[in-house]
Formats: structure tokens, C-alpha cells, sequence
């Protein structure tokens, strides 16, 4: 089947199945004679393969550790369950600090009058880094300074 049926069948984008082929995570497909890929039943596990593990939010690293896996008839389970447990863990951070930004910005929205003027806690926060929280790996904890107010030009003058 070309590229277009294995998109339909996989669930996986054409554009997404060249580019795991690019990287190495899908064998080059075979080629027709009139130069079109030409996918098997193989090519389409292994996309749905694929598509579930990113469905799961694996990342395309592990992703290859896992299809290495999938082909070892040797393998053992408790590698496998290794890294599902550590993207678990990495899964619940990542929810922790969804819901700690999440948090801070109901805050903000919540300190907000909304009534029209210019004075804002929410920019005022993003100015400065004050209640924002710092959720990225080497973020900068240090605030900058603000910049000088502009200017309203006068009409007339």
C-alpha cells in the first residue's frame, strides 16, 4: 500500500511516517517500480506501535528502546516495565506543575478586577516573575527589570 493507505490505516500522518522514517524509527519503506513507497502488514504494526506508545506521551528515545524491545523475543518484562514506571513518574511531574501553573494563574485571574483599567496583576506578574511558578528545568529564577512606561503621545500637539 502507498504512504497515503498506511496513513489511513495506522492513524499515522504521511508526514509524521516520513519522519520517523528519516530518524531511523521505521526502516525505509520498500519502493514500488514507479519510485512509491510501498508499505506491508509489518510497516502498519509498527506504526500503530508507535502511534500508542506517543498516544501514551513516550518520547521518539524511548520509543526506539521500546520497539528494540518489542522485536527481542528475548527481552525481559522487567526492563520494559522499568521504563513505563519511569514515565510515570515523569508523567505525575509534569501533571504536578500543570496544576501548580494552572493554580497561580486562577490567582492571578482571581486578583484581577477586570474592570477596564490599565493596572493589571496578571501583567504586573509577568512583568516581574513574582507568583509565576518556575516549572522549567534552568528557567531563570531572577526577575527582570521593568521596562520604562511608554507614553500616550498627545493629540494636538
Amino acid at each position: 500500500m502507498n504512504i497515503g493507505e498506511a496513513s489511513r490505516a495506522s492513524g499515522v500522518s504521511a508526514k509524521m511516517i516520513r519522519h520517523y522514517e528519516s530518524i531511523g524509527l521505521v526502516p525505509p519503506a520498500d519502493r514500488r517500480d514507479s519510485g512509491y513507497r510501498d508499505y506491508g502488514t509489518a510497516d502498519l504494526h509498527r506504526l500503530g506501535f508507535i502511534r500508542h506508545a506517543r498516544d501514551l506521551g513516550f518520547s521518539l528515545d524511548r520509543i526506539r528502546v521500546l520497539l528494540g524491545l518489542w522485536s527481542d523475543p528475548d527481552r525481559s518484562n522487567a526492563d520494559v516495565k522499568a521504563i513505563a514506571r519511569a514515565h510515570v513518574t515523569e508523567l505525575e511531574q509534569r501533571a504536578r506543575q500543570l496544576n501548580e501553573m494552572a493554580d497561580a494563574l486562577r490567582s492571578l485571574a482571581d486578583a484581577c478586577d477586570g474592570d477596564g483599567r490599565p493596572d493589571c496583576p496578571i501583567i504586573a506578574s509577568l512583568e516581574t516573575g513574582a507568583n509565576v511558578p518556575h516549572c522549567h528545568p534552568g528557567a531563570s529564577q531572577g526577575a527582570m527589570p521593568p521596562p520604562a512606561p511608554r507614553r500616550k503621545a498627545m493629540a494636538g500637539r
